[in-house]
């Protein structure tokens, strides 16, 4: 008993999903991670616009008492990257094929900076009122070009739950002091990604001092493909940040 009152309060494990997803593929990662004693919450990206989605995100992780590691899929990483600057209780950063831009930067800039990606070719707008589009991944690519190395049924229910971002939000350049320039970050890169090249995911780790690991043959999805990898390393995070 008296080494259980003096171990340290795990962590509270923040999952951020990115665009054309939603909190469900953060499933088996959520399950283990809950196994091994940490608190979670999959945050809800809104997606609808960079500043918009990381002020959402900074109110929830106010509300959380005590550390916390935060952790950002694809646009996820530009969100937590925004949200988490000035919170002295986010301990860690971990990218799972994410987006990690500097101020002024957008991930619609970052995906365009080296070749590779899909992304163009793949979405299938739907016109919103007022002149603004929302984005899919059409369904009929989802497979190869965001889960090639999923099962095809399985990527089939990850393109029927997706959540469409707005172009707007894509197109936001990152406003404002960005937390990995203070908060120690990890950074899974997918070796095979076909929405964010793998060029521009080690780029933009090797610019933020992240610790890296490569996922040989992984594609976008790579957490929900390798997630015992995700969680050693958001488990690494919260070890050597606690």
């Amino acid at each position: 008993m008296k080494g259980e009152e003096m171990a340290p309060k795990k962590p509270t494990i923040v999952l951020v999903h990115g665009a054309f997803a939603d909190g469900n593929g953060f499933t088996a990662i959520v399950r283990r991670l809950v196994t091994d004693g940490y608190p979670v919450i999959a945050a809800p990206n809104p997606l609808r616009g960079l500043s918009s989605d990381a002020e959402q995100l900074k109110a929830l992780l106010n509300s959380i008492e005590g550390p916390i590691v935060l952790v950002g899929h694809s646009y996820g990483g530009a969100v937590i990257s925004t949200a988490a600057t000035g919170n002295p209780e986010v301990k860690a950063l971990v990218y799972l094929a994410a987006f990690v831009p500097e101020t002024g930067e957008s991930v619609q800039e970052l995906v365009e900076k080296f070749p590779g990606s899909t992304v163009g070719e793949s979405l299938k707008p739907v016109p919103l009122p007022g002149g603004q589009v929302d984005l899919y991944i059409n369904p009929r690519v989802f497979h190869p070009h965001f889960a090639g190395d999923l099962p095809a049924d399985e990527a089939a229910l990850f393109a029927i739950m997706q959540r469409p971002s707005t172009g707007a939000a894509l197109g936001e350049p990152a406003a404002g002091p960005q937390a990995w320039h203070t908060i120690p970050s990890y950074n899974l890169i997918s070796g095979a990604d076909r929405i964010i090249p793998p060029a521009a995911q080690e780029f933009m780790a090797q610019r933020s001092g992240a610790k890296v690991q490569v996922v040989d043959g992984a594609s976008h999805l790579v957490f929900v493909s390798h997630p015992d990898l995700a969680v050693d390393l958001i488990q690494k995070a919260a070890s050597e940040n606690a």
